[in-house]
């Protein structure tokens, strides 16, 4: 590790730690790095440009924020809310599990989960706490734990980063990520009806099952969304980017002609917003290209493949002790920059111990996913208490089950890889 590599290092936790965006904290603390090791400082550019320039599936990105905005504007939302309490809201702690059931019908739109927690979430919070049975506290609480669940069901903003850095497919990724995902609403639902029980959360009044099928038919063009999705990746209609636009269409023509929900004001605010938070997701990916150029000429990868190798850990081990370093890296880094920076850093190493990186991939954005709600830094925490108004120590009071009923999930994908793999191996995976 040279001395240029070490200025780097400090330059980027520096910013980081003077608070500066991580997308910016990259491309300075990599410019560093160049200056000092006497290299063109042109070469940023290069890397940045031909990074972009050979990543078609990053286009992937910005549709989707698209499609999960315009999915968040109108009454899209309400009409999802209402078929969830009509399927799940009778049973005790029904708006907890109607909270949950809703994260994962929307993840199928969104595939972010920052998207997820200030769209429906807010929504269903509101919800909760008017019923006077849920605290702030637990309201915004499961509204984080849940989710998290958006990025790990398809689509998955963070599954086509990790496609780029480790060049599998975003097709079997997706698949891979249908089967944690409905594990994680799993293990938050048990545990929510554990605690409606404890504290004697009231039922809802049971929709009348005369009316399921009015509700049924009020949502469904917004549940085939995901269906339309699925169906063209894995028919072989559409790439994954193709899909994205396709998704991105549906759901303009979804909220603007079939529920008449979105004025051309409206829709100019969308692409204003969905463009700043692509923007933001660029700059970091910019970074982290940079830097991985960085970090592959001091041979990093190779070096801790070889450490490892040396070490004659189990892949067991391996998994258990990079999920760890995740969690901890989890606490101050968005999952962004920990797939594109941090991660890439194992992938020789899995491919030493022979764990496959499908697998890999998934646990890795599943343990990013509950960094976002890891006390106190989590950032799923901070969305929910600026869109509310819910004080964070009231959030954190309470997320502290939920963390740990996603830890356990968390531990089942480690140990049982096929899990994860089995879908994918229906659709042809030889992983």
């Amino acid at each position: 590790m040279s001395l240029a590599f070490l200025l780097c290092l400090l330059v980027l936790f520096g910013l980081a730690a003077m608070g500066a965006p991580i997308g910016y904290a990259l491309l300075v603390a990599a410019i560093a790095y160049l200056g000092a090791s006497g290299q063109d400082l042109a070469l940023a550019a290069e890397q940045l440009i031909q990074g972009l320039y050979d990543s078609f599936v990053l286009l992937a990105v910005p549709l989707f924020i698209v499609a999960a905005n315009i999915m968040n504007a109108g009454t899209v939302s309400d009409r999802l809310l209402k078929f969830c309490v009509a399927v799940v809201g009778r049973f005790r702690g029904g708006l907890g599990h109607v909270n949950i059931a809703a994260s994962l019908i929307f993840s199928g739109m969104s595939g972010s989960a920052v998207a997820d927690a200030a769209g429906i979430g807010k929504i269903i919070i509101e919800m909760m706490v008017k019923t006077g049975s849920y605290t702030r506290g637990y309201a915004a609480a499961i509204t984080a734990a849940s989710a998290t669940i958006g990025p790990v069901i398809p689509p998955s903003i963070p599954m086509v980063i990790y496609a780029l850095v480790s060049g599998q497919s975003i097709g079997y990724l997706f698949l891979a990520g249908i089967g944690p995902g409905l594990l994680m609403a799993l293990s938050l639902a048990v545990l929510n009806a554990g605690l409606a029980r404890r504290r004697g959360f009231a039922t809802e009044e049971p929709v009348p099952l005369a009316r399921m099928p009015q509700v049924t038919a009020r949502a469904f063009p917004a549940l085939m969304m995901p269906v339309i999705l699925l169906t063209g990746i894995y028919g072989g209609v559409t790439t994954p980017t193709e899909a994205a636009a396709v998704a991105a269409l549906y759901a303009l023509l979804l909220a603007s002609l079939v529920y008449r929900a979105l004025t051309a004001g409206g829709l100019f605010t969308i692409f204003a917003h969905s463009a700043r938070q692509a923007a933001t997701v660029g700059i970091v990916i910019g970074g982290a290209l940079i830097f991985n150029y960085i970090v592959a000429t001091e041979n990093i990868p190779r070096s801790l493949g070889a450490l490892i190798e040396g070490t004659e850990l189990s892949p067991l081990v391996f998994l258990l002790l990079v999920n760890l370093l995740l969690l901890l890296l989890g606490c101050v880094l968005d999952a962004t920059t920990i797939i594109l920076v941090i991660v890439p850093l194992f992938l020789p190493a899995c491919a030493a111990l022979g764990i496959d990186l499908v697998h890999f991939g998934v646990v890795a954005i599943v343990n990013c996913m509950i960094g976002l709600i890891t006390p106190p830094y989590g950032i799923l925490l901070f969305v929910i208490n600026a869109v509310t108004g819910i004080p964070l120590r009231e959030i954190i009071g309470e997320i502290l089950p939920f963390f740990l009923a996603l830890l356990v999930a968390l531990g089942i994908l480690i140990l049982f890889p096929d899990l994860t793999l089995w879908l994918p191996r229906q659709f042809g995976y030889q992983g």
